[in-house]
């Protein structure tokens, strides 16, 4: 497979990791928890296009070698868009509104799809690997 489809990918599962488990989690034991809260809000939708960028373009890097690696970025990049423009603002609404319930749903669920995004570009990463035997 190509070097720039392993690169993208690794892009992808990195920044994913990252953001999630890095930058997310330091917000929140650095600063105040509504600054916190405010700045996670300001950072995620460029997290999300992030993610729609990177995962597509590893689906079209992937096509000609790894038809299930590249429907796997493509489905990636698919869910990634009702996530931000729908879920995303539906959890901000949540907390505005104080539903705390509703919040909580919400939120596991983008945690969800984030981790299972991590997952399929981890699995993908993992076809770049020499089969044993071969």
């Amino acid at each position: 497979m190509s070097v720039l489809a392993l690169l993208t990918t690794a892009l992808l599962f990195g920044g994913m990791v990252l953001y999630s488990f890095g930058f997310a989690a330091f917000l929140f034991t650095a600063l105040p928890a509504e600054t916190a809260g405010a700045t996670i809000r300001r950072a995620f939708p460029h997290f999300y296009l992030f993610v729609l960028v990177g995962a597509a373009l590893a689906a079209a890097l992937l096509w000609p070698q790894d038809r299930l690696g590249a429907g796997l970025m493509a489905a990636v990049a698919a869910t990634t868009v009702p996530a931000r423009e729908l879920l995303m603002p539906a959890i901000n609404h949540a907390t505005d509104t104080g539903a705390r319930t509703r919040f909580k749903w919400l939120h596991g669920l983008s945690v969800a799809i984030t981790l299972g995004h991590v997952a399929a570009a981890g699995y993908v990463l993992t076809r770049f690997l020499p089969v044993a035997g071969a």
